[in-house]
């Protein structure tokens, strides 16, 4: 339990914070600055957490001009941050694409089948944050 009240409050502070100038205890200004606030993924399904020994994975993943990733999907939360580049993400079961670019948030689609192109000319980084059960894997390819 303590495991997801933890990952829930940082989830809850990562996702809806807002502009505001802080202090440390150094006395130096701290500006947070809000860059998502998300309650569905992209596909429009209400975000749900696993509900047993919840494991916070973070990933950076670089992805090359013109590459394709493999259909997958993933049983668990993932979330993306995009720092650079430009990728295309299509629902394989319903042909929906959407293209997400440098300063995006992605809040990726449980249980369905996708993939994502690289579409840009520059590499595709994300930072990808993983919600899953202890020990479970959150990409699942396409046979």
């Amino acid at each position: 339990m303590r495991y997801i009240l933890a990952s829930a409050l940082l989830l809850t502070a990562a996702l809806s914070a807002t502009a505001a100038n802080a202090l440390d205890s150094s006395n130096t200004p701290v500006v947070v600055t809000s860059l998502a606030s998300k309650t569905t993924t992209a596909s429009g399904q209400p975000i749900t957490l696993p509900q047993k020994n919840v494991e916070v994975q973070v990933s950076s993943y670089q992805i090359a001009p013109g590459a394709t990733l493999p259909v997958h999907k993933h049983p668990f939360p993932r979330y993306a941050y995009v720092e650079a580049g430009t990728l295309k993400v299509t629902n394989v079961e319903t042909g929906v694409s959407t293209t997400y670019k440098t300063g995006d948030f992605i809040v990726e689609m449980i249980g369905q089948w996708h993939q994502a192109t690289n579409v840009g000319t520059d590499p595709v980084k994300l930072l990808v944050i993983d919600q899953i059960e202890k020990g479970a894997k959150n990409t699942i390819l396409k046979q």
